[in-house]
């Protein structure tokens, strides 16, 4: 049942991608950690997402826009080393506390607190309308591929902040899908980086559990992607989108609260 809802979400997300506003790692990420550890999952979606960028990359390659792609890309590589220490970090700290319901008990920690509020946030900032809306001046593309890279290394989630800039600065369409695929490629191979350094020894065997997920995700996802360019690139279909944000503010709550 997990390979098939994983290998499902990664193909959906990365049709959705192409055309409906979410990335491929905001969705999987979530589901991922139903099933793993929340570190185990964000290392697990970042394999997935680096293999279907570098996918994308190969049928986009030639509209990037190379100078918007080093100012936002190069911050956003640096600033994903920091998320990613963090992340490893929060993944060490006691726990908040527990509490237990019937015969179940639920443990707090920090990192998955962290993580799930990022979710709801990031789900909400997808959700309203004004955030499609936001203006950033040009100047801003450094600052802005910083704080997409942070939280790409922290979270996975680093799309929102990528398009709320790149989409401000005046590129074409398939220069800004093609210049925003640069971007997370470099976040992805700096934050895989340090997951892979810092591994705990206690949990390099649970890292194997996610080979045949992490491969039949990758799969899945590159078909989406596929299907996605060739067939949906002007698409809008709101009621997935929606549907889609309120599972993931639903997986964001229960992480925070222990249920995952």
């Amino acid at each position: 049942m997990e390979l098939f809802l994983i290998g499902v979400t990664a193909f959906l997300a990365a049709v959705l991608t192409l055309f409906s506003g979410f990335g491929l790692g905001t969705v999987l990420m979530p589901v991922f950690s139903l099933f793993f550890p929340v570190p185990l999952a964000i290392a697990a979606t970042a394999v997935v997402h680096f293999a279907n960028n570098i996918f994308k990359f190969g049928l986009m390659a030639k509209y990037t826009n190379w100078i918007v792609a080093v100012r936002f890309g190069i911050p956003a590589a640096l600033a994903a080393f920091a998320g990613a220490t963090l992340l490893q970090i929060l993944d060490q700290m006691p726990l908040i506390g527990s509490y237990s319901f019937g015969e179940s008990i639920f443990k707090l920690t920090v990192v998955k607190t962290v993580i799930g509020f990022l979710i709801i946030f990031f789900s909400v900032f997808e959700f309203l309308p004004w955030s499609k809306q936001l203006l950033f001046p040009s100047r801003w593309i450094p600052f802005g591929g910083a704080i997409s890279g942070f939280f790409g290394g922290l979270s996975g989630n680093q799309g929102a902040f990528r398009s709320a800039i790149l989409l401000k600065i005046g590129l074409p369409k398939n220069a800004f899908v093609a210049t925003g695929i640069v971007s997370a490629i470099l976040v992805d191979a700096s934050r895989l980086i340090i997951y892979g350094i810092r591994v705990p020894p206690d949990t390099l065997s649970r890292y194997q559990e996610l080979i045949i997920p992490i491969t039949i995700g990758t799969v899945c996802a590159l078909c989406g992607s596929f299907i996605g360019k060739k067939f949906l690139q002007k698409i809008t279909i709101k009621i997935i989108h929606d549907i889609v944000t309120v599972a993931m503010m639903l997986i964001g709550t229960a992480l925070v609260i222990g249920i995952i």
